[in-house]
This record gives structure tokens, sequence and C-alpha cells, in this order.
């Protein structure tokens, strides 16, 4: 493999997601070591010293980078309670259900979402796990052992919900925490798991979930913890006008305003969805340089919106993009999504202000920099060796002109190859060394036993 013995020479691509790099790549150990232009060979190192990929039928891209998603929701997809609702009766449908999950679940649903991204050429994935019961106290844990399992790199923020439905907030007692539990497990996971640096494979965040699920001291203390140990700030935000109507009636401010009063606001925040800002706010995340997540499917599903994507990045604001819950995208393939992104913005502000290679940017160098990382996402020579290689050879992308348009313009959905950290962990379509036919029997057979575990409580409500 690379990354353990010779250079690989991913040589004269199809095409390229890069500048400079029409001839290839070279990967050495971990990282890029040369970009080759067209008809060129390495500079590098001898080429008769590298080993080489043939390229010739491929796109290359950077690995693609997932800015948000909840990897234990690949259990609910579809499921009758859910369907059909936007996003407070869909969660209040779905938090009982949640409180079943145990830590086989966590673990199957996890591998099997990990999977399904690293197939669709994703390299780098943040989850946002906030469910939290007496059974699975160490879920964290459990996904980096997953992620270790499958290979690919991961941002995990330990997300935290202390505000029940008695309290005033959205979900029941079951699903919440007390607030020194959900900071001592905080201290934890940071300190187990946080790789700080270039070329992390684990990273952690910490991410109250959102406004009408965390308590104003939770946010402050957390906020406090975050930037006093280094690591990142995450949470939903504007996703709804229900959540800007919930705001405004409980506290008497907007979201944003509502996050900004407990200092939220920065660089090493990102929000998910951030769909209902008005200019000004778009303007304040621009000023402050807090990222934005876009999970167009998601939103497009639960009715919820339509991100500003183009005025956020005019303003100065990070925008990434996210397959988000497999519960309310019921897919967590980001190949797709990122078609999905060029098509809900060609649709929002007209198809010639938004193009295939815009999408791309978005799920690549945009996504990690929402996440604060400048060593993925990108062809560079010195960045991460996470790529990500797809054929043009089914029948939907037959009679192309422009192969990298293709890939987007024609719904490419899995990847033939992809290296993370220069070692192959996709090959000819599949992961080496899992047998995911197993993994799909286990994971649907938990899923059946999440289901039997609502119905035997009374909380499936149809």
């Amino acid at each position: 493999m690379a990354g353990e013995g010779r250079p690989i020479w991913i040589r004269a691509p199809l095409a390229v997601f890069a500048k400079g790099a029409e001839g290839g790549v070279v990967v050495r150990g971990p990282t890029i070591a040369e970009l080759v232009p067209a008809g060129g060979s390495p500079q590098t190192v001898p080429a008769g010293d590298c080993e080489v990929f043939d390229a010739s039928g491929h796109v290359l891209v950077p690995g693609l980078v997932n800015s948000h998603h909840h990897f234990y929701q690949t259990l609910t997809r579809a499921l009758p309670a859910a369907l059909d609702k936007q996003l407070f009766p869909w969660l209040t449908a779905l938090y009982p259900v949640w409180a079943g999950l145990d830590p086989e679940m966590i673990a199957l649903s996890t591998r099997l979402a990990l999977a399904e991204l690293l197939l669709s050429g994703c390299t780098t994935a943040c989850d946002h796990h906030y469910l939290y019961t007496a059974e699975i106290p160490e879920a964290v844990d459990i996904e980096v052992e997953a992620a270790g399992e499958i290979g690919i790199r991961v941002v995990l923020t330990r997300g935290s919900m202390s505000l029940s439905e008695e309290d005033g907030g959205l979900p029941p007692r079951t699903v919440v925490q007390a607030e020194d539990a959900i900071m001592a497990d905080c201290e934890r996971v940071v300190a187990r798991y946080h790789q700080p640096g270039r070329g992390a494979m684990v990273q952690i965040a910490l991410a109250p979930c959102a406004p009408w699920s965390v308590s104003e001291e939770l946010m402050r203390e957390t906020a406090a913890y975050a930037r006093a140990n280094g690591v990142r700030l995450h949470t939903h935000l504007a996703e709804t006008r229900d959540e800007t109507g919930w705001c405004l009636e409980r506290f008497g401010k907007r979201p944003l305003q509502y996050l900004e009063d407990f200092g939220w606001l920065g660089p090493d925040v990102w929000l998910a969805h951030g769909i209902h800002f008005d200019d000004d706010e778009v303007r304040r995340l621009g000023e402050t340089g807090t990222g934005v997540a876009h999970c167009p499917t998601s939103n497009l599903y639960l009715a919820s919106g339509t991100c500003r994507v183009l005025e956020l990045e005019a303003a100065g604001a990070p925008v990434g993009v996210g397959v988000d819950g497999s519960s309310s995208n019921d897919c967590s393939n980001l190949m797709q999504e990122v078609r999905q992104a060029m098509l809900v913005q060609k649709h929002q502000y007209g198809s010639e202000r938004v193009s295939h290679a815009d999408a791309l940017r978005w799920a690549t160098s945009g996504s990690a920099r929402v996440l604060g990382r400048d060593d993925i996402g990108r062809i560079a020579a010195g960045a991460e060796a996470d790529l990500a290689l797809f054929r043009l050879d089914e029948p939907r992308f037959s009679g192309h002109g422009d192969p990298l348009a293709a890939l987007v313009v024609c719904g490419a959905h899995r990847a033939d190859r992809v290296m993370v950290a220069g070692r192959w962990h996709v090959v000819d379509g599949a992961i080496p060394g899992l047998d995911l036919d197993a993994l799909i029997a286990r994971h649907s057979a938990a899923a059946r036993r999440l289901r039997d575990r609502a119905a035997s409580a009374g909380a499936l409500r149809f």
C-alpha cells in the first residue's frame, strides 16, 4: 500500500479537480509529494522508483469532507412514524425511538454510515452525536473504534442535550443528561481522543445540540472549556422558522443573537443548516468567520428552507456540505449530496451563478475550512493524500463531454478507488477486508430490534 513503501504516482487522470496536476499526483507516505503537469513525470522522485497507478479511466478529486452527520440515524431510515413531517414533529416522533439505542446499535450504525460515506468518495466525516442515555454513556468511544476499523478520518462532536420538555425544551427526559455529567464526559473524550495538528485522524469538537435542547449555562460552559482546550464548537442553528419563533418567544431574540450573546461566533465555530439568517446576520457570520454546513437534501425533505450559500461566502463565512442525519436525508452518500447542493443553489440563484465546480469546492476545501483544517480537502503538495477516484463507465455517463462536470451533473454515486492518508481504503468499488453484506445484515437486524423495542414501550406513534 502507498504510505507503507514506495511512492505512488497516480498517473494521467481523465480529469482532475486541481490546477497543474493533469499528469497526476505523487504520494509519498501519508501526504502528496508533488503535482505532475500534463505530459510530465515526477521530479521529486525518479519515476522508476514509483509504483504507478494508471488513472486514465478515472476522474480524480480531493477526498470529500462531510461537515455534518448523525451516524446513529441510519437505524431509523424511512421510519413510518417520522415520514412527511417538518422538523419539530419529526423530532418528537423519533426521540422516544432513539431512547432505545444500545452500544451495539451505535457500533453498527457508525460502521454502516462510515462505509457508505467512504464508498461515496468521502475521506473525512464529521458526526454530531448528541443523544445519550444510561445505556450508551460512551458513544464517542464506540465511534472512534469503528472509524479505525473502516479507515476514515473523523471529526467526532461530543453533543449534548440537557433541557427536557419538562424544563421547557423539546426532547423527553429519557434522552437528556445532567450538565455536570455532560461536561465531565466532554473533558474525558477531549483528553483521550483529540489529535491536534496536521494529519489528525481523530478530532473532537463540542456540540450542544440546539437552542431548544440545552440550557444557557451549558452553552457558556461548553464554549469556555472548548476555547481553553483548543477544540472547536458546533451546533444546529437557524434551521427552521419554528426555531426562530421558539427563540423569540423564549428568549426575546433571534437564534443568532442567542448564540452571539454566549460568545459563540468565531472561526472556531460552525453551524449546521444556517438557513434563516437575515442580511445583517449573514454579515456578522462573515465578519467573525463562523462556518456553515449546508445540508441540502435534509433541508428539502423537512421543507426547512434553503441555505444562502453565495451570500454567506461573499460575506466571508466558510461554507461546507453535510449529508445530515440518515433519518432526514435517509442517505449517507456525500457524492450525491454534492449534486444536490449544486441543484438547490442553481434553483436559488440562477443556473449561470452556480457550477459543478462550486459544489465540489463546497464539499472539499469548503468543508475542510468549516472544520478548521487546511491539510485536507485539496490536491496540493504537502496536503494529506486523501483522494477519490471515480470511473465514468456507467450508462449514466455515456456521451459526456466534460468528465469533471459529468461527475456531478450526471450523478456519480460510488467511487472506484479512495485513498486516506496515502493508503487505499476503497479498491475496485469495495472496502478491502469489510464484509459489507454481513454488516448490512447485522445493521438491519439492529434496526428491527430498535423498532421492536420502541413498539413495546409504546413509543412508535403513527
